[in-house]
């Protein structure tokens, strides 16, 4: 295998980890009593798994158009 490739998997598997880290308060417990949806800030860990989720985003993309200009 190659390199980019290798490298390509760690990023997804790693952007599907920080997408799903993400994913509170969006099941039933939402619809009955639970948050709202309303607006409110990101701080401290969410705010960082959300910037990381876009750095590890745009490497998979990068990564993918290297992967085919390679092949």
């Amino acid at each position: 295998m190659k390199f980019t490739n290798v490298l390509q998997l760690i990023v997804s598997v790693l952007l599907i980890v920080s997408i799903l880290l993400q994913n509170k308060g969006t099941g039933l417990s939402a619809v009955f009593g639970g948050d709202s949806g309303g607006y409110y800030a990101k701080r401290g860990f969410e705010k960082f798994l959300l910037y990381f989720s876009a750095l590890l985003a745009i490497l998979f993309i990068v990564l993918a158009i290297v992967n085919i200009f390679n092949n």
